[in-house]
């Protein structure tokens, strides 16, 4: 039977409910408690006794079973099993077959366990609070089609427990991080989202127009250099925004064009500060959430115990591959390098060939957490020189799982050299320098340290999510013409 024919019959069902004087789609409903707190509440009653005092609850019809003599709901918390007696039946014989799977049931009953220890409601009356139009899919198969999944999310979560489970992580997980960081007297503020310049990290950014400032916006690609902004101007020591950035790049399995991110700043640290704070951060909230400090990634356990491993990318690149790229320190010398590895890099830079051969040869070895650290000036135009080494910048890049997490660096604030750095990262109209910044500093930002951490992917690990579709409730996709 066609899904077409099927909605016919449900619109019918409708009509009929109308006439029995019912409203289809009913305006509230009082429930006493959720399926979750019955089965706890009543987690030692014996099979075969009853409860006294009557319940109402509600949920979504997910089976009917032997002429409706059992009725399956499911609420967001649970399932429970619904009984409704021969007697029932017969009173109800007009209504019964007005239900469908999918509808939205009150149900006002006793609770009992079965002889076969089944927590159930024994109904004394129903209401209809939503009639649904649309067929679920086949219960014991589930929602299988991944695309659907991630198209239609609201019936992923109807349908999948699994898909629940993980948003479920996923706030759990957001929570814990605010609350981690409120305790560490981080200050929660916001910043804009359009913003005149695209700054803030080295991407493709999203561009819109505004009709009465007759001018392009840009949605942002980090909110960075406002936060510093709070810093220069003395808000507060320790500031963080947890919020949505926008990139308008490549779309991967780690890559989605809209993410979530923490960027966090506290004045008078550096990136070794950052980085305990970190590690510090990430192996709590992995205990809040999952209730122990190791978790299984797609078949690989990873412990999010301390101390996590510190290591140079020149050092991590030298250890995977014997070659150390200071002594190749000429480009002409790096590209050699680079190509004996079987890294073809296009790089006009050393640095920028470095961090090639890191992306091509080291990351995807880096399972356990781990800090990278000291990353070359090229690929970091916001971060402080190292004092020992001009070509290196006090930068710290956090993989695990094979890869990044987290991003942080002392920040740079002088502001001549980022000035200078600016000027030689400026790429046309889309990244112009951002002199308004430049002359923030130029009142004077104290030394500060700062990281950004995406809690997509953090989310991924934390529930075994094998993509960031998997994680995001909406993830970007291609329309449907």
């Amino acid at each position: 039977m066609s899904d077409n024919h099927l909605k016919k019959q449900r619109i019918a069902k409708i009509q009929s409910l109308k006439e029995m004087g019912i409203d289809p789609f009913a305006n509230a409903f009082q429930r006493s408690a959720t399926f979750e707190e019955l089965q706890t509440k009543h987690k030692i009653l014996p099979a075969g006794e009853s409860s006294e005092g009557e319940v109402r609850i509600a949920g979504r019809i997910r089976a009917i079973r032997n002429s409706y003599m059992f009725i399956v709901l499911q609420d967001h918390t649970a399932s429970i099993q619904v009984f409704c007696s021969k007697e029932m039946q017969e009173k109800l014989k007009d209504f019964l077959p007005l239900l469908d799977v999918g509808d939205i049931l009150g149900v006002f009953g006793n609770i009992r366990r079965t002889p076969r220890g089944e927590l159930t409601v024994d109904a004394s009356a129903f209401q209809i609070l939503t009639k649904s139009l649309a067929t679920l899919p086949e219960k014991y198969h589930g929602l299988e089609d991944v695309e659907t999944r991630y198209r239609k999310r609201y019936l992923d979560l109807i349908m999948n427990d699994e898909a629940k489970k993980r948003f479920l992580v996923r706030s759990r997980c957001i929570q814990a991080i605010r609350s981690w960081l409120l305790e560490k007297d981080f200050l929660e503020v916001e910043t804009p989202m359009l913003h005149t310049l695209a700054g803030g990290a080295v991407a493709k950014p999203f561009v819109t127009h505004h009709n009465t400032l007759d001018c392009n916006l840009y949605l942002r690609i980090a909110p960075e250099l406002y936060l510093k902004k709070l810093i220069i101007g003395g808000l507060s020591d320790k500031v963080f925004e947890m919020n949505r950035c926008f990139r308008n790049e490549g779309v991967s399995s780690r890559h989605n064009p809209e993410f979530t991110t923490i960027e966090l700043y506290q004045a008078y640290a550096n990136y070794h500060d950052i980085m305990d704070l970190t590690e510090n951060m990430m192996s709590d909230v992995v205990q809040k959430v999952c209730g122990q400090k190791e978790i299984t990634y797609q078949g690989q356990k990873i412990s999010f115990s301390s101390p996590w491993k510190r290591i140079s990318m020149l050092d991590s690149i030298q250890e995977v591959t014997g070659i150390n790229f200071e002594d190749h320190m000429d480009l002409q010398e790096a590209h050699s390098a680079a190509k004996s590895l079987g890294v073809n890099s296009l790089a006009s830079e050393w640095g920028k060939v470095v961090a090639d051969v890191f992306d091509s040869v080291v990351e995807h070895t880096l399972i356990q957490p781990t800090h990278i650290t000291d990353l070359p000036v090229a690929v970091s135009p916001l971060s402080k020189k190292h004092p020992e080494a001009p070509h290196l910048t006090e930068r710290f890049e956090t993989f695990m799982a094979g890869f990044e997490v987290a991003n942080a660096f002392s920040e740079l604030s002088d502001p001549i050299d980022q000035l200078e750095r600016f000027q030689k990262k400026s790429d046309g109209d889309d990244h112009l320098p951002d002199l308004d910044f430049v002359e923030a500093l130029e009142y004077g930002m104290p030394p500060t340290g700062g990281m950004g951490l995406g809690i997509d992917r953090f989310v991924m690990l934390l529930s075994d999510a094998p993509s960031i579709r998997d994680v995001i409730a909406f993830p970007t996709l291609k329309p449907i013409k």
